[in-house]
């Protein structure tokens, strides 16, 4: 693995996919021209995010979807991860990330934790993906995760088991300001998960957050590049559009690696031996509340 990857913060329309598709078309041209071989979007970034029941007119095969049509001509020159609601075909709708390359769909991951409190609704339109995977690209192997499921440490953690030298992360995260610190609070949060992610996980972490207003809420961008030292090379703009490259190296990772082998001595089957126990364990202990509630 060794190109220029680029990260996209824009400023989606609500169920506004052409125009939509224009500003991801926008964008690839203006990557292209940096001489970018990837490039990332935001979460939903081709729908929109507040979607709640226009999820299911939105929603599209990627596989079949004339809107992708374009996306996918495009990906002949540059890979592209993007943002959507796919239309499954158990005719569940979910909050999803395609991968396109080389004219095709390369993987799709769905998110798996769509989260259902204080401002957020997801798991009332959405329903759950239920695996996670790293993959091939022409470029090295990669892995995807949308928003929320970058905060449950379990999922990162297996795409780095599972070889992925980098990891992209699709976000809409919303503005939240600290009390009387000009630092965003979720700037400082985010930015500080990803450098704790980049060094513990050895993997670079490309990190795209939209930005603009949907139904009264703001998003904040600070999209960033933090490589697998935990060192943040390249950060976005606060709330405003933006387009940020930084290069990505195999080299990096293996040097990452080696002088801090702790992924290296990693043993996923000690994880796997001691889940299986705390879940038998658990079920062991709710079959015996159940007994007693009954």
């Amino acid at each position: 693995m060794k190109l220029l990857a680029s990260v996209a913060q824009i400023d989606s329309a609500v169920g506004n996919i052409p125009k939509n598709l224009e500003t991801h078309l926008r964008l690839i041209d203006q990557a292209v021209a940096r001489g970018a071989s990837l490039i990332l979007f935001p979460e939903l970034s081709l729908t929109g995010y507040t979607l709640r029941d226009l999820a299911q007119e939105v929603a599209l095969n990627p596989h079949n979807s004339e809107a992708l049509k374009p996306l996918l001509k495009a990906s002949r020159k540059i890979s592209i991860a993007l943002g959507f609601a796919e239309r499954g075909s158990d005719h569940g709708i979910y909050n999803a990330a395609a991968f396109l390359e080389e004219g095709a769909v390369k993987h799709i991951q769905r998110k798996l934790y769509p989260p259902t409190y204080g401002m957020f609704e997801e798991g009332r339109y959405f329903s759950q993906g239920t695996t996670v995977a790293a993959f091939e690209s022409k470029h090295g192997r990669f892995g995807m995760l949308v928003c929320e499921d970058f905060w449950h440490i379990s999922l990162p953690y297996l795409l780095a088991v599972d070889g992925a030298e980098a990891i992209l992360c699709l976000t809409a995260s919303p503005t939240r300001v600290a009390g009387e610190h000009p630092e965003l609070s979720h700037q400082a949060i985010n930015h500080e998960q990803h450098r704790a992610y980049g060094r513990l996980l050895s993997s670079y972490i490309l990190f795209s957050n939209r930005v603009g207003f949907e139904d009264g809420v703001n998003f904040w961008g600070g999209s960033a590049v933090t490589d697998p030292n935990g060192t943040m090379i390249a950060n976005g703009k606060l709330m405003d559009e933006d387009l940020i490259v930084a290069e990505l190296d195999s080299n990096v990772v293996a040097r990452a690696k080696r002088s801090s082998r702790h992924t290296l001595d990693e043993r996923p089957e000690i994880v796997e031996r001691n889940l299986q126990r705390i879940l038998l364990s658990k079920a062991s202990t709710d079959r015996a509340d159940g007994r007693r509630a009954d």
